[in-house]
């Protein structure tokens, strides 16, 4: 048998993916142990489940900080180690023209946060961390010291949607809403914008004209249950490779894309 990976893993809410990755790791479909669940929001049930199971919990609360930062930004201490500039550069969650102070107020806020999660994580080393329903985007600050080999990306999130196609953060909203026939989930790899990583896997299911927004979070949610414990499992085993691939389009521009193999 081979070793079994350790997973970190981050959440906002009640934790349903996060059970489904539990039962899989204690069921052997997952070649893994969870280390530690953490998350921004105190009230988060999820927590309950996983002290259930024996696993670490911890808390950061983004809240007090952004408010603390919003009444006095000195009253807020920065991480040593952030550079603003290098983060403004890196980062793909802003559009061109939202108000820099707006950006900068999120970047601070985000870095001193981030800075708490990794300190928070440091007794509990790992190889994998997740997302499972982690409400906070995360910025280049916490991606590169989890990321610290580039080629080989180690921060996973599943997403409610078919992706390219309905980012944020309603994606079966978004599916309904728009009228689409098939809908989906999608796991995929953190990079520095909002869900446009790399993909590892996706399923997907049909919606009707007797389809609820309801009816569809439901197909959507087992189809979560199954998906990302199968992705995660490939990370395991080592098959999953990142690879840069280079596109011509029809107007003659060049771009560049990081795909996942599955070996």
């Amino acid at each position: 048998m081979d070793k079994k990976i350790r997973i970190g893993a981050l959440i906002s809410g009640s934790g349903t993916n996060l059970q489904a990755i539990i039962d899989s790791c204690e069921s052997g479909k997952i070649n893994g142990d969870i280390t530690f669940v953490g998350s921004d929001n105190p009230e988060a049930s999820g927590l309950e489940r996983s002290s259930k199971h024996g696993i670490p919990t911890f808390v950061v609360d983004y809240k007090p900080i952004i408010q603390s930062y919003k009444q006095n930004p000195d009253s807020v201490k920065i991480p040593d180690d952030f550079d603003l500039d290098d983060i403004i550069t890196k980062q793909h969650l802003s559009s061109e023209d939202t108000p820099q102070e707006k950006v900068k107020s999120f970047l601070i806020t985000r870095a001193v946060a981030e800075a708490k999660l990794i300190n928070k994580m440091k007794p509990y080393p790992f190889d994998l961390l997740v997302l499972a329903g982690f409400m906070r985007n995360l910025t280049p600050y916490f991606i590169d010291r989890v990321n610290t080999d580039r080629a080989n990306p180690r921060i996973m999130n599943i997403h409610p949607a078919l992706l390219p196609s309905f980012p944020g953060v309603d994606g079966y909203g978004d599916t309904f809403r728009y009228g689409c026939k098939v809908g989906g989930c999608t796991v995929h790899f953190i990079d520095y914008g909002e869900d446009s990583g790399p993909i590892i896997g996706q399923k997907a299911f049909q919606i009707t004209s007797n389809d609820t927004l309801d009816t569809i979070k439901e197909k959507g949610l087992k189809l979560e249950w199954e998906l990302y414990p199968e992705c995660i499992e490939h990370f395991a085993r080592g098959r999953l490779q990142t690879v840069r691939m280079s596109y011509e389009l029809k107007n003659g521009k060049k771009i560049e894309r990081t795909v996942v193999k599955i070996l």
